[in-house]
C-alpha cells in the first residue's frame, strides 16, 4: 500500500461511501478509486489486481480535511514550550523557567498556549514575572486564541518604536499592531532548519490522525511568505497530507501586485486569516454591544468597503476572497461589504467563487441567511465551543450567559444552505478530527447541534468543497485515494444526538452508512492507516 501505482484491492472491512451504504471492499488503481462493493463482488477481482489488503473488520472513511491550520506554529507548540496544560500563572512560570533551563543559548525562546482564563489567579504573567525566570532571554508566549502575547523586555528591545503601536501595554498582554510586531521579530529568529522540523511534526501528527489535506492559513500578520512557500515545497517533496495555502492579504483597488504575489506564492486564495477582528479570548473580537467583562466593543481592522474592494478584485481575478471575522459587528461588515462587491461584479459571480469566513461564531439569523444567499463557506471550529463553551465557559463571561448561548450555530446554518468546513485551528486548539465531530455532534447548546453524518461530511468532503473541489472528500469510483483505516470500539451507528435534529432514519433498512459511536467519554477511533493519492504516509507501528 505504500506504491500509489498498481491497483489493490481492499476487503472484508467497512467502506464508508454513499456508492454503497453496504459496501466491504474497495480497489485502488494509480491513486483513483476505482470501484466500490460487496465482498462477493471482490472475489472476482481478487486475482486481476497488483495486492490483496485484508482489512480485518476495520473502516476505511475518506481522509479528513482539517479546513484551518497555522502549521508551523502547530509544530513549534509540539516541539517546544507548551503551556495548554498549565493549571495556574505560578505552575506556568515554573514550566517556563525549567524550560529555559533546559534549553540554554540566546535565542528565542518560543512557547504558545496559556490561558489566564483558567488559572485561580485569573491573570497572564507580568512582563516582570517574566523577565525574572527567563533569564534575560527573548520570549514570546501566546495566548492560546494567538490573538496576543506576553513577552519580555529583551524581545521588546529587538522591535524599535513598539510602545507607539495601538495595542502596546508596558506591562501585559500585547494585541493588536504591537503583536503582530513582536510576532514578527519572534519568528524571524526561526531559522529554516527549525522552521521545515516544525512542519513536518505538525504534518506528521496530522496523517497521524488521520487528516489527509491542510489548509495552510499563512500571511503578512501571522507568519512570512518563506514560512508559506517552504511548507509547500515540504508537501510536495515529502509523502504527507496534502497542503492547500492561504496568504491573507487585502488587496486595495488597484492592487494587482498583491494578486500576483498571491498567485506567486502558490496560494489558492488571499483569504484565510484577514483579520477584521480579533478574538474573544484576548476581547479583540469585534461586537455591536460591549464585552460583558470590559468596557470595549473589540477591534476592527477592515471596515464594509475595504472588504468590498476586497471582495471584488478577488472575483474578478479567479481567486477565493475571505475574512477572519468572530464578532457580530465583524461579522456585520463582511456581509456589508459582500453585498456591496456582489452589486459591483455580479451575485452569480460571488456565488460561484465560494468565498469563504473563518471562524463565523456571533452569526444570529439575519448573518445566516445573508452566507446563503451569498455563497459564503463557514470554515468553523467546533473544538471552540468544547474548550470554551458552556454556562461556566470563556464565552459566557465575556459576553454573558445569553449571548453566549448563541454563538457556532452550526445546525442553523446547514439548514439555511451553507457550506460548512470544519477545522481545529491549530494550534489555538489541538489537530484532532473525530475530537471536531464529536463537539459539533455534542455541541454544549442543545439546537446547534449537527448529526455525527453532516459533522463527518463538513470535516472531510466539506474542506475540498471549500476549495471548489466536489469529487473529492468523498469514497466513489472516479475520486481521489485520500482515505484513512480505523480501529473502532464498538458498532457502527447512524447518530443524531438529540431528538430534535432532522433524521432521514437511524434503521440499518435504511441503508444509510454508519460512523463510530462518538457519544462523550467513549473511547474515538484510532488511526491505523493513512492514505493520500493512493500512497501510505501514516503507518501505525502496531498495525
Amino acid at each position: 500500500m505504500s506504491d500509489h501505482h498498481g491497483t489493490v484491492l481492499l476487503r472484508g472491512g467497512t467502506v464508508y461511501s454513499p456508492a454503497d451504504p453496504f459496501a466491504t471492499a474497495m480497489i485502488v488503481q494509480d491513486g483513483t478509486v476505482a470501484w466500490i462493493g460487496s465482498e462477493g463482488a471482490a472475489d472476482g477481482f481478487a486475482d486481476g489486481v497488483d495486492r490483496v489488503v485484508h482489512l480485518e473488520g476495520a473502516l476505511v472513511t475518506p481522509a479528513f480535511t482539517d479546513a484551518h491550520v497555522h502549521t508551523t506554529a502547530a509544530g513549534l507548540a509540539l516541539t517546544g514550550l507548551d503551556l495548554a496544560g498549565a493549571v495556574s500563572l505560578a505552575d506556568a512560570l515554573v514550566r517556563v523557567a525549567e524550560y529555559v533551563a533546559a534549553h540554554p543559548g540566546g535565542g528565542v525562546v518560543l512557547g504558545h498556549g496559556w490561558d489566564a482564563a483558567r488559572w485561580p489567579e485569573n491573570r497572564p504573567p507580568s512582563r516582570a514575572e517574566l523577565d525574572a525566570v527567563s533569564g534575560g532571554r527573548p520570549l514570546y508566549l501566546t495566548r492560546v486564541d494567538v490573538h496576543s502575547a506576553v513577552v519580555t523586555t529583551a524581545l521588546l528591545d529587538r522591535v524599535p518604536g513598539v510602545a507607539s503601536l495601538p495595542g502596546f501595554d508596558p506591562a501585559g498582554p500585547l494585541t493588536r499592531d504591537a503583536h503582530h510586531a513582536v510576532r514578527r521579530a519572534a519568528q524571524a529568529a526561526v531559522g529554516p532548519g527549525q522552521r521545515r522540523d516544525a512542519q513536518r511534526a505538525a504534518l506528521r501528527r496530522a496523517a497521524s490522525l488521520g487528516i489527509g489535506t491542510v489548509h495552510e492559513c499563512a500571511g503578512p500578520d501571522i507568519s512570512s511568505e518563506d514560512d508559506l512557500t517552504g511548507l509547500l515545497r515540504l508537501a510536495a517533496e515529502e509523502p504527507g497530507p496534502r497542503v492547500f495555502g492561504y496568504w491573507a492579504e487585502a488587496v486595495r483597488p488597484g492592487g494587482e501586485e498583491v494578486l500576483q504575489r498571491v498567485r506567486d506564492l502558490g496560494a489558492v486564495g488571499a483569504a484565510g486569516d484577514l483579520f477584521v477582528d480579533g478574538s474573544l479570548g484576548s476581547h479583540t473580537a469585534c461586537l455591536r454591544t460591549p464585552y460583558a467583562d470590559a468596557g470595549t466593543t473589540g477591534v476592527l481592522h477592515l471596515d464594509a468597503g475595504q472588504v468590498a474592494d476586497h471582495v471584488a478584485a478577488c472575483t474578478e481575478a479567479g481567486l477565493q476572497a475571505g475574512f477572519h471575522a468572530i464578532g457580530d459587528a465583524a461579522l456585520d461588515t463582511v456581509v456589508a461589504g459582500v453585498r456591496a462587491a456582489a452589486e459591483r461584479v455580479g451575485l452569480a459571480r460571488i456565488r460561484a467563487a465560494r468565498h469563504r469566513v473563518e471562524h463565523a461564531e456571533m452569526l444570529d439569523a439575519d448573518a445566516v441567511a445573508a452566507f446563503a444567499d451569498l455563497g459564503l463557506t463557514a470554515s468553523v471550529q467546533p473544538a471552540f465551543d468544547a474548550a470554551w463553551g458552556g454556562e461556566e465557559g470563556m464565552y459566557a463571561a465575556r459576553l454573558g450567559k445569553e449571548r453566549a448561548r448563541a454563538l457556532n450555530p452550526f445546525a442553523a446554518l446547514l439548514r439555511a444552505g451553507v457550506p460548512l468546513a470544519l477545522g481545529s485551528d491549530a494550534p489555538v486548539t489541538p489537530l484532532d478530527p473525530w475530537g471536531t465531530v464529536r463537539a459539533a455532534a455534542f455541541h454544549r447548546t442543545a439546537e446547534h447541534r449537527v448529526s455525527v453524518r453532516a459533522a463527518f461530511t463538513a470535516h472531510t468532503r466539506g474542506g475540498w468543497r471549500a476549495l471548489g473541489r466536489d469529487e473529492a472528500g468523498v469514497l466513489v469510483p472516479g475520486a481521489p485515494a485520500d482515505y484513512a483505516l480505523w480501529n473502532t470500539a464498538g458498532e457502527l451507528v447512524v447518530q443524531t444526538p438529540d431528538d430534535r435534529i432532522a433524521n432521514w432514519s437511524t434503521d440499518p433498512r435504511s441503508g444509510t452508512p454508519g460512523l463510530p459511536d462518538l457519544s462523550p467519554d467513549t473511547e474515538l477511533p484510532r488511526c491505523v492507516r493513512t492514505v493520500v493519492g493512493g500512497r501510505t504516509v501514516f503507518a501505525s507501528t502496531d498495525e
